[in-house]
């Protein structure tokens, strides 16, 4: 497949070969990454970390799971094991991604609900890295990066940026960091101390998590500037085939597991839309096991559900728009999930009181304590999980895979002001039940089957973003809609793959 089939459009930046201007910036990569002894991971490996050449896998454990070294190019991917106990490194590659099942006693339903844990991928400890190293390599190995005389724009609304600056920095080159002012104040600490130029690499923009227009008008003014390159997750269809490639296979490998002597079905695949990367994955457990698809969106800001608009704090979701890469038509159902839950279970999981009424509940000890690994979206995931599970009536043989996208320490800055909110006198067992009751059994969320009709008006949401605000053309808008083109970019995996094999080889990088 080549480019001009998938667009003519630099917003549709899907790229099947190699582009006609890039071999100087090729070259160049091919030297940045010799003299920096970067080797790049192929997808295939990061799908199967047994496939990572044994030597590597020697050298990881002596490296710092955090550090920008380029060895961690290697952790990419859903398989490695729990941080050792000085929480610095991870002993290596477990054969199954690290996961949880929630009980009925959580959850109120009989559906197997099963999320695996995004808190494992190295450096930023969110599984946005994987999206940023896939929008990355697709331009490196054809010649559209040049990382000595290119910067590298992340636009986010927090973890993919992270994720953009992390890669930047092992490259060597300027990496940019452009989100909203609202984000927890971890992740712009966590970008101050990897950033070059602090003051100039990290642009915060106005607003929160739904106002991503804010994120793109910066976009198009340092776009003014053509040594910067825009890595817009939001419209890298690489950041869905990343996704499609690497985290679709390792929840079915999760899946395969938790249905080992206990037969299943794997009904359906739930996911925050935030750039609809990680929807990809869905778009792989449709194909191999016709998983249903749910989308999710917060409440206060329901987009999809209502052509709504608003503000919320469910960090990493943006919304009032339907992004590019979002694979709309293929849907089943969406779900609004309200901040005001996710940020009250934050405080039930992560205090003393709140843990006391898991246990009342007949949670275990082990599993409410694990319960400190799931952030804002991954609490937003599994309220959609439950939904589904009640929309559908669901039952102990039907599985619904999801992912915890990040940990709550991203979130303890968030948590002393929900706290100061609401809970001023403290947080106790009175609240504790409250909360369990209102936001777990109660679960005052709202959800859409999506027919023909809803699928359809969702995805002519979009227009207003792509064609009225950022030019895409109309038939490369259109395209989209059928799912004979998305099965289309399938093949480009394999074509990266055979692309990073050659450029290792430029670069005479050895394992």
């Amino acid at each position: 497949m080549t480019n001009e089939s998938v667009s003519t459009a630099s917003n549709l930046a899907v790229f099947g070969e190699f582009a006609a201007d890039g071999q100087v910036s090729y070259d160049n990569a091919v030297t940045r990454f010799r003299n920096n002894n970067i080797l790049l991971p192929t997808f295939a490996q990061l799908r199967d970390p047994a496939t990572i050449p044994e030597s590597i896998q020697q050298k990881l454990s002596a490296i710092d799971k955090d550090a920008p070294d380029p060895n961690n190019l290697f952790r990419v991917h859903w398989f490695n094991e729990h941080a050792d106990e000085a929480g610095k490194n991870y002993p290596g590659f477990a054969s199954v991604p690290t996961h949880i099942e929630l009980p009925t006693e959580l959850t109120g339903v009989d559906a197997r609900i099963v999320l695996a844990f995004g808190n494992r991928f190295p450096m930023i400890r969110a599984h946005k890295v994987l999206a940023a190293y896939s929008c990355l390599v697709a331009r490196l190995v054809t010649g559209r990066f040049d990382p000595i005389n290119n910067r590298a724009i992340w636009p986010s609304t927090g973890n993919y940026a992270r994720g953009g600056i992390a890669i930047s920095k092992i490259m060597g080159c300027r990496g940019v960091a452009i989100l909203p002012e609202g984000m927890s104040r971890e992740r712009f600490e966590w970008l101050e101390r990897w950033t070059t130029n602090p003051d100039e690499d990290i642009i915060k923009t106005f607003g929160t998590e739904s106002n991503v227009k804010e994120i793109y008008d910066a976009c198009n003014e340092l776009s003014l500037d053509p040594t910067n390159v825009i890595l817009n997750q939001f419209s890298e269809f690489s950041n869905h085939l990343g996704h499609y490639a690497v985290t679709g296979p390792a929840l079915e490998t999760v899946f395969d597991h938790v249905t080992t002597g206990r037969p299943g079905t794997l009904a359906a695949f739930v996911s925050a839309s935030g750039s609809a990367g990680t929807l990809g994955a869905g778009d792989y457990l449709k194909d191999q096991h016709g998983a249903r698809i749910v989308g999710v969106e917060a409440l206060e800001c329901p987009t999809m559900l209502y052509n709504g608009f608003g503000d919320h704090n469910i960090q990493g979701i943006g919304d009032k728009h339907i992004p590019l890469i979002h694979n709309v038509t293929n849907t089943d159902l969406v779900v609004g999930v309200s901040d005001d839950s996710t940020n009250r279970l934050d405080v039930l999981f992560n205090t003393p009181a709140g843990k006391r009424v898991l246990a009342e509940r007949g949670v275990a000890t082990e599993l409410a304590n694990a319960l400190v690994d799931f952030g804002y979206s991954s609490i937003c995931n599994t309220l959609a999980a439950i939904t589904a599970a009640k929309q559908w009536g669901l039952g102990p043989n039907d599985v619904i895979m999801s992912v915890a996208t990040d940990g709550s320490d991203l979130y303890n800055s968030d948590r002393e002001r929900i706290m100061a909110t609401h809970f001023a006198g403290g947080f106790d067992e009175t609240h504790a039940v409250e909360t369990f009751d209102t936001h777990l059994m109660g679960l005052p969320t709202k959800s859409m089957e999506m027919g023909s009709v809803e699928r359809d008006r969702v995805f002519n949401l979009g227009y207003f973003t792509w064609v009225e605000q950022q030019g895409v053309e109309i038939p490369d808008f259109e395209m989209r809609r059928e799912q004979s083109w998305w099965n289309g970019l399938r093949p480009l995996i394999d074509d990266w793959d055979a692309m990073i094999g050659e450029f290792n080889a430029a670069t005479g990088v050895t394992i």
